[in-house]
């Protein structure tokens, strides 16, 4: 029976590993902080924080879809309409951009006539609605993020606020739970969608470095994405490491990257390869980093 359970409790070790580095493929070299992945009819697109970009990868080769100085994108999401939209972090404001890759308009206002502080994140919905995240400054004393709905109808409103730089955001696969990662709390909480698109029934779904000790007690949660078994994917800026947690709140897995961020992440259609978005340079813009193909197991 020991040798049973050594066997055992080292396959299980094999398969709770992390993915190493050296299987990781590097499909751009330089960019100038990726984040906010997305993968759209055959392509992945992701913006470049540092470089003002809108990207695509052909699975052959990087190209430029849009550009717009002082925008400082961090996150893209594709509307049914076959538009997109791009949060605009510095310039707090949302664009909306054609199937061609051109700016169709700038939203900086909710339906109260306030101005959006540091739009981060999306998270679509299955009724043609947005969710993104407006996280406040870059620093750790003001609690002052909030969460935003853009009905179809272009039609914005807060929908939570009091959140302690809210950052990446996820759906559950029903539609029926929101997630947030609260990157300054080092935490990911959860909420409850109403039918109207409300949110409601706030509380902590996981703290990083708890579910993930070598993570560490400054795990700093970035992106989020959920995968089609319910797993949440989570992406740090503190480490190079996505963890993945299940849906009762078990770590899964982790995967590492040879970069120290690994902030964000979107999936092939298969879910076999995930796209790490990582920075190398987190000291000076334009940030430059790469973006990784991970197999995903």
């Amino acid at each position: 029976m020991k040798h049973v359970a050594t066997t055992v409790l080292f396959i299980l070790a094999i398969l709770s590993s992390p993915a190493w580095a050296g299987d990781a493929r590097v499909i751009n070299p330089k960019s100038g902080f990726p984040e906010g992945p997305l993968w759209h009819q055959d392509k992945l697109f992701y913006v470049e924080y540092g470089s003002q970009t809108l990207m695509t990868w052909d699975g052959g080769a990087n190209g430029q879809f849009w550009k717009m100085e002082g925008c400082g994108p961090s996150a893209v999401v594709a509307l049914p309409t076959g538009e997109f939209l791009v949060t605009c972090y510095d310039s707090g404001k949302i664009a909306r951009i054609s199937p061609k890759g051109e700016t169709l308009a700038e939203y900086a206002k909710d339906n109260q006539g306030r101005t959006f502080l540091g739009p981060n994140d999306f998270a679509a919905d299955s009724k043609g609605g947005v969710y993104f995240s407006a996280s406040g400054p870059w620093e750790s004393d003001p609690i002052v993020g909030r969460i935003y709905y853009i009905s179809p109808d272009f039609n914005i409103r807060e929908v939570a606020d009091d959140l302690h730089y809210a950052n990446g955001l996820a759906l559950s696969n029903d539609g029926s739970v929101l997630f947030l990662a609260e990157s300054e709390a080092g935490r990911v909480i959860q909420f409850k969608v109403e039918n109207d698109g409300s949110l409601t029934d706030r509380r902590l779904f996981v703290r990083v470095g708890q579910v993930d000790p070598e993570s560490g007690a400054g795990a700093y949660p970035d992106g989020l994405k959920m995968d089609s078994k319910g797993n949440l994917y989570i992406g740090q800026y503190s480490k190079g490491r996505i963890v993945v947690v299940s849906p009762d709140k078990k770590l899964v897995r982790t995967l590492d990257v040879p970069s120290p961020a690994a902030p964000n992440l979107a999936f092939s259609p298969d879910e076999k390869t995930v796209y790490v978005m990582a920075v190398d340079d987190q000291n000076a813009a334009p940030y430059w980093g790469k973006v990784y193909a991970v197999p995903n197991r």
